[in-house]
This record gives structure tokens, C-alpha cells and sequence, in this order.
């Protein structure tokens, strides 16, 4: 019922939010009286519902950060075992890429990076996609915010550059990082998103630029998706993450929590 809404300053009818969560306008109207004696919808003048406090109450008190470990930690291992690499879990914050996770195979290619650590976003795998997210006045506001500093030779050095990479990851539903925060280390990224398909965080595969041949970025990027997809529906269990539909995930399958080609 609570999904029916579409915005917070929507206000709607019994029966709307009835017709839109599927309820019979009985079962309705009483499943709406009870979120509403817990504030979890008000009732303005007119008779119309919207969203209540008790959700935003509820908000503050919830760790993303922990939430999101614990729903990708098991999956990112499988990931960083089965191909040898860095698995990093990540949240755009204050224009800065912070790592909620990272998981990395044994003899993998070294990262220089920490949990809890913040990047610069413009030069990441993960800050691309998460940017690229972006509504366009936020990206605007980023893009115009600062100068782009290079980290190595190959980092995007202006707005026009990184605008169309943020394009291209839009369009093809990830991003890269090809030397451009580390010298020579390449990155795969995909969004997480929520059950509506809003992106909420991002997933990342990395390793030397000599071991990512074409081949294996297919390899890995079809595996990325459905571990990024994975790890949507255990954040959302009674939701379909749209990602789940993405094409790119047509050739890998998660089977008892473990990575496998269809």
C-alpha cells in the first residue's frame, strides 16, 4: 500500500491507493486506517492520504551502510573468488564515491582502497555510474562544481568528457575506469537499484589492465549485472528490481547463491 505513493507530497484517495496496490476498496479503506493510527499516512481536509512522519522516523534510524553490506557481502565474495579480483560495494556522498565494501580474492591485483574511504566520483568505475544517475540538475551542479584533477595520464581531464561518458554508462547500463584512478588497474561498474529501479548504490569489479582482455570484461560484466541484481532483490525481497530485466543479465543465472553461466 505504502508503494502506491509516488512522491512524498502526493495526496491520494481510498480508492486510489486501493486500485494502485490491487486491494479491494473495503480491504482498502481498512489497511489505510491502520497506517494511519501509526502516522504512517496523514489524512488531509479534503480526504485525500499522503505519506506520514513515522516513515521518515523509520529512515533515519535505518544503517544503509550495513544494510547494504550485509545483503552483498556473500555474493561479492562468490564474484571476487570465481574471477580472481577486487569486488568494491559503493554510495555516492557529498559528490564523493564511499566504499560500503570490499572483498578481494587472495592473489588479486592490489587496490588501494579502504572501507569507509571516500574517492573522487568523476574518476571511478562506481562514481560514473552512480553520476549517471543523477537528475539533471544535480549533475549539472556537480560538473560545474570544481575543477576535474587528474590522478594519472588517463584520468577525464573536463565537463564535455566526462559528460559523455556519463552518456554512454546511462545508455549501456555501466561504466568503466581504465586507468584512471590507479595506473594500471581497469574497473567494471553496474548500479544497485530499488525495487523501482532507481539506482541506490553500485557494484564494482576490478583488476589489472593486462588480465581485462575484451573477453573477459563480456565475462565479467555479464556476471557483474546478475550479482548487482542479486543483491537488489535481497535489499527488496517482495519487489522486482528492474535490473533483474536488464539484457545483460541473460547469460548468467544465481543458483544457491553462487555465480553460474546459463
Amino acid at each position: 500500500m505504502l508503494r502506491s505513493f509516488h512522491g512524498p507530497d502526493e495526496w491520494l484517495t481510498s480508492s486510489e491507493l486501493s486500485r494502485r496496490a490491487h486491494f479491494p476498496d473495503a480491504s482498502g479503506y481498512r489497511l489505510i486506517q491502520t497506517l494511519e493510527r501509526i502516522g504512517a499516512v496523514v489524512r488531509g481536509p479534503s480526504g485525500r492520504y499522503r505519506l506520514g512522519m513515522l516513515l521518515v522516523s523509520l529512515s533515519n534510524n535505518v544503517p544503509i551502510h550495513e544494510c547494504l553490506r550485509e545483503a552483498s557481502h556473500r555474493i561479492s565474495w562468490e564474484l571476487a573468488d570465481r574471477f580472481n579480483l577486487t569486488v568494491h560495494i559503493g554510495r555516492l556522498e557529498f559528490g564523493m564515491v564511499t566504499y560500503v565494501d570490499k572483498v578481494s580474492a587472495p592473489n588479486s591485483f592490489p587496490v588501494h582502497t579502504r572501507i569507509g574511504a571516500q574517492h573522487e566520483a568523476y574518476c571511478t568505475g562506481l562514481g560514473k555510474i552512480l553520476l549517471a544517475a543523477l537528475p539533471e540538475d544535480q549533475l549539472e551542479s556537480f560538473v560545474m562544481d570544481g575543477d576535474l584533477i587528474a590522478l594519472t595520464p588517463y584520468t577525464v581531464k573536463n565537463s564535455k568528457s566526462l559528460r559523455t561518458q556519463l552518456e554512454g554508462a546511462r545508455s549501456n547500463g555501466f561504466a568503466i575506469d581504465n586507468r584512471e584512478s590507479q595506473a594500471n588497474m581497469f574497473c567494471i561498474a553496474v548500479p544497485i537499484r530499488d525495487f523501482e529501479g532507481a539506482t541506490i548504490a553500485a557494484m564494482s569489479a576490478t583488476d589489472s589492465v593486462e588480465r581485462m582482455t575484451n573477453q573477459r570484461q563480456a565475462e565479467i560484466g555479464v556476471a557483474l549485472a546478475a550479482a548487482a541484481a542479486a543483491v537488489s532483490g535481497k535489499l527488496f525481497p517482495f519487489g522486482i528490481p528492474l535490473s533483474t530485466k536488464d539484457e545483460s543479465c541473460r547469460n548468467t543465472v544465481l543458483t544457491d547463491g553462487h555465480l553460474e553461466d546459463a
